[in-house]
C-alpha cells in the first residue's frame, strides 16, 4: 500500500523507528543554562502522566484507527521517561526544581480538560521548546537524547492533533493558563540576552507560537545548525519550523 494511500495514523505508526534509551556520562552544560536545564529535566516527571493521559483516551470515544498509533505512543513515553532518567544519573538534579516540577505535574494530572488534549497542549508547546532547549545548550548525552526523543514527539504532535481534530476538541482557557505557568517557571531564571538561545523572551515567545499557530519561525535555524533530525518531516500536522 502506497503511503499517500493510508489511513493517516497508520501512515504515521509507519514513521516510527526503534531507539534505545542508554547511560550517559556528564558533560559540559553551556554557561549560563544550567539552572534551567535542570528545571527542564524536571519536567521529566511529565512524561509518564501524558502517556497517562493517551491510556486513559484510550478508554474513550478516541477513533478505533488511532488506537494502535496511540498504544505505540504511550510505549515512547516510558521510554522517553528511561533516557531522561539515564541524564539525570550523570547530571544529577536540583531537588528544589524537582519538587515543583512534581506540583505541576499534579496540576495538569488534575486538570478537567480530555486527556489526549492535555498531552497535545504538553508535548507541542511544553515539551517541543524543552527539547530544542536542550540540544543548543546541553552536553553530547542531553543532545543526543533529545534528538531520539523529538523524532517521537513529531508523531506524537500529528496523531494528537488529528484525534482532537476529529473529536472537535480544543483547549480551555485555563490549560493555556497552565501551560504559561509551567513555561514560564521553567525559564524563569533566563534573563534578556544576547545569545538568542540565553534569551528568555525567545523560548517563551516559541512556546506561545507553538500553541497558538503550531509553528515557530523562532527554531529556523535549527535545520542547518544542530538539530536537523527534530524538522525533518513536513505534515500540516506538526510544528513547521521555517
Amino acid at each position: 500500500m502506497r503511503l499517500r494511500t493510508m489511513n493517516p495514523y497508520i501512515k504515521l505508526l509507519s514513521r516510527k523507528r526503534t531507539w534505545t534509551p542508554v547511560q550517559t556520562s556528564k558533560g559540559k552544560l553551556k554557561n549560563g543554562a544550567e539552572e534551567t536545564i535542570y528545571r527542564a529535566l524536571a519536567i521529566r516527571h511529565m512524561e509518564l502522566p501524558v502517556g497517562d493521559f493517551i491510556t486513559e483516551a484510550l478508554d474513550k470515544n478516541v477513533p478505533d484507527s488511532a488506537r494502535a498509533l496511540l498504544e505505540s505512543n504511550v510505549q515512547d513515553e516510558i521510554k522517553h521517561d528511561l533516557a531522561l532518567g539515564y541524564i539525570t544519573n550523570a547530571l544529577g538534579v536540583d531537588e528544589k526544581a524537582e519538587a515543583e516540577a512534581l506540583r505541576l505535574r499534579d496540576a495538569w494530572t488534575e486538570h478537567p480538560d480530555h486527556t489526549i488534549l492535555k498531552a497535545l497542549v504538553a508535548e507541542r508547546a511544553i515539551f517541543f521548546v524543552l527539547l530544542p532547549f536542550f540540544r543548543f545548550n546541553g552536553d553530547a548525552g542531553l543532545r543526543t537524547v533529545s534528538a531520539d526523543i523529538s523524532r517521537d514527539e513529531q508523531v506524537h504532535v500529528a496523531t494528537n492533533s488529528l484525534v482532537c481534530e476529529e473529536l472537535g476538541l480544543k483547549p480551555s482557557r485555563s490549560l493555556d493558563l497552565l501551560r504559561k505557568a509551567t513555561i514560564n517557571w521553567v525559564m524563569e531564571p533566563l534573563k534578556q540576552s544576547s545569545d538568542r538561545y540565553l534569551d528568555k523572551k525567545f523560548w517563551l515567545d516559541a512556546s506561545d507560537r507553538l500553541m497558538y499557530e503550531g509553528r515557530a519561525p523562532e527554531f529556523s535555524q535549527t535545520k542547518a545548525a544542530r538539530m536537523p533530525a527534530f524538522f525533518e518531516h513536513a505534515n500540516q500536522n506538526l510544528p513547521q519550523y521555517s
